[in-house]
């Protein structure tokens, strides 16, 4: 029996091929690149504020809307939705559980910044980053092929946390694993979105999310002159809307997208 990934790569050869090839460069550059450790400024933000007893306020409350619009993913999950694959609900139910443990665990490491409650905060993270990379397999590549890699991605976010974790206390910190986790569905998504039809309308829903997290990561590099130019929001207090948008693009979509009619009996039969 061909699974959906043998029948993704003989549709769609070489593309696949480009998508292989591009992991095994990051695979073998963060290998030759050597240990990436944690910097030591990184628990340094401009907005430190104290406001009703709250330290870092606006970086600890500004996580509220992931909670929100997780459980209100979580929620709308319930009724079927159309713009949910059958056989993708549980990589849904995975990412918006990872947006609401992302709201918690971040709230909780911006109340006391340092490496014990980052790992917290990091976690959800990967949790939310896999699930949305096994979503995105499954609409453009095969449905059989998400249900399956979603298990795997799940245990390489969690492995890349607990090795940085491990990392730290044996005194060589390294990131390259997480940096992994991070960084390359963010690349690999855009060319998935190009390069392999999807079963869903609207795909304009996931472009927009991937802008708003890509603007997200861009404002966090300018924490303290936005800061100052803004009258006191910071750049992370602005990552945090602007992240939290790009979850808002994954609930609307939702109710938003639906199946396409007509993809053409070889796609179809890749899910």
């Amino acid at each position: 029996m061909h699974t959906d990934s043998s029948l993704a790569a003989v549709r769609f050869p070489w593309r696949v091929g480009l998508l292989w090839g591009i992991t095994a460069a990051a695979l073998a550059a963060l290998a030759l690149h050597g240990p990436i450790a944690q910097p030591v400024s990184y628990h340094a933000f401009a907005d430190e504020r104290t406001l009703l007893g709250i330290p870092n306020f606006w970086n600890v409350v500004s996580n509220l809307p992931f909670v929100l619009l997780g459980l209100a993913g979580l929620w709308r999950l319930r009724r079927r939705p159309p713009g949910v694959l059958p056989g993708l609900a549980a990589c849904h139910a995975a990412f918006f559980a990872g947006a609401v443990g992302i709201g918690l665990g971040s709230a909780w490491y911006h109340l006391r910044p340092d490496s014990a409650t980052l790992a917290w905060d990091r976690l959800p993270m990967t949790v939310a980053f896999m699930a949305f990379f096994a979503i995105v397999l499954g609409e453009h590549l095969g449905v059989r092929l998400a249900r399956r890699a979603l298990p795997a991605l799940l245990l390489a976010g969690l492995g890349s946390v607990l090795y940085w974790v491990l990392s730290e206390r044996l005194g060589g910190s390294d990131l390259r694993p997480y940096l992994l986790v991070q960084f390359l569905p963010v690349l690999l998504t855009p060319l998935i979105l190009l390069l392999f039809p999807s079963r869903l309308t609207r795909v304009g829903w996931l472009w927009l999310l991937l802008a708003l997290y890509v603007v997200a990561k861009g404002v966090e590099h300018f924490d303290a002159a936005l800061y100052e130019h803004l009258g006191g929001l910071s750049g992370h207090t602005l990552k945090h809307l602007l992240a939290a948008g790009s979850l808002w693009c994954m609930v609307a979509g939702m109710s938003r997208r639906r199946p396409r009619a007509a993809l053409g009996e070889a796609h179809l039969k890749l899910t």
